[in-house]
This record gives C-alpha cells, structure tokens and sequence, in this order.
C-alpha cells in the first residue's frame, strides 16, 4: 500500500522538506509514503489561478499514479474535490486536515500564512469549513514559496508572527499555511511556546488511519 503525497508547485526543494515531515510517519508494517513534485506546476502556488491552473495535472497526475491514498500538499487544497470525483481512494488536503487537526489541540487556531495576499483565499476556504469562529486570526511572514528554504530569512519572520498570533490575538495553536514551511514546526513550537501544526504531517496522519481502516468517503 501507499500513500501518494503531491507537491502541487515544480519546486523540488519543497518536495523535499515535504518528504522529511513524512519521515516520522513511516513505519514498519505502515503504508509507504512517496512525495513527488507536480512538474507541471507553477514555482510557487501563490494566487487563485495557480490554484485553478493545477487541477487538471494533478487529476492527470493521479489518473497515473495508483494509490491507496492521496494527500494534496498544498494550503490551498486544490482540485480537492474534483479528485475525491476522480478517484474512490481517499483524497486530503493539507488545509483541511490541519485545521482539523487544531481544533483538537486548542480553543482558537491562528495560521501563519505566506503572503497577504494569500489571506483572501484561505478565509474563504475557512468560511466553508465553518471554522471561523474558531479563527484566532491569519498573519503573513511576507515570504513566497520558493524563498522559503531560506531559514535566514524565513525563521525569525515566522517566529514573530507566532508570537504575535499567540499574544496579541489568543491563538493557544497554530497552523502553518504552507507545505513549503515544513522543516520549522519542532523549532517554531519550541520558540512560540504553543502547539504547532504542520498541515501535511496531519494529513498523512489521516491517510494512514483511512487505509489501515480501509474507509471510503461518500460519493459527493
């Protein structure tokens, strides 16, 4: 059995912070868990037509790539629902699973995006969770996605807007609001003091439990 977890950008960098979160996840007797990079994709997912632009590779993408599961490595969820049409394995978005995921760890979940600009999109995707009034608030490191390897740049940003979110608008956990922060959870949790969720840990962690239990969602 696997799980299939795609990086809906083209950069490789992010696959790999992607495919090292996993590694605490693997196990023996344990589905195997295989990161790849959409090619396809943009450098970075930043904007709603980049999140339109990759559904039709990423339903290209797993119409190739049998799985037992399929987790969308991307904040923005996207084509989550026109894959769950696709495909009768279960299909996760990293969003919803770690928002999910939040909401068993605290009382108000703050979320640290990437770009303002960015912000739009999430609390409209948050609106239809009907989470929001469990939202602390969403806050921007002012950093895209290909830039995010770059720990110089990007630690001590992402450290402050925790604290931020923490104190100044009672976050008691928080969200990371994209796969390509992956490797800072443990040093961000450590810093900020709260628990700190990595999306694509959570969603794996789901889609382990839905294949060792062989469950199957609804038609939609």
């Amino acid at each position: 059995m696997k799980i299939l977890v795609i990086n809906p950008n083209s950069t490789e960098a992010v696959t790999r912070g992607i495919d090292e979160a996993c590694a605490p996840l693997r196990m023996p007797g344990g589905p195997a868990i295989e990161a790849v990079t959409l090619k396809e994709g943009p450098p970075g997912i930043e904007t709603q037509q980049h999140v339109d632009g990759v559904v039709p590779h990423l339903l290209n993408c797993i119409s190739k790539n049998e799985a037992a599961a399929y987790v969308i490595a991307c904040y923005s969820d996207p084509g989550l629902h026109s894959l769950r049409e696709a495909t009768k394995n279960p299909v996760l978005g990293i969003s919803e699973c770690g928002i999910l995921t939040a909401l068993t760890l605290g009382q108000k979940f703050g979320v640290i995006a990437i770009l303002q600009k960015s912000i739009p999109r999430h609390l409209r995707y948050m609106g239809a969770l009907g989470v929001m009034d469990r939202l602390a608030a969403e806050l921007p490191v002012g950093v895209g996605v290909t830039e995010l390897s770059d720990e110089a740049k990007t630690f001590g940003r992402m450290v402050d807007v925790g604290k931020r979110l923490r104190e100044a608008h009672g976050a008691d956990v928080i969200v990371m609001g994209c796969a390509g922060m992956a490797r800072y959870r443990k040093p961000l949790q450590d810093a900020v003091g709260v628990p700190v969720v990595e999306p694509t840990q959570a969603a794996v962690v789901m889609a382990i439990g839905r294949v060792r239990l062989a469950w199957e969602a609804s038609s939609n």
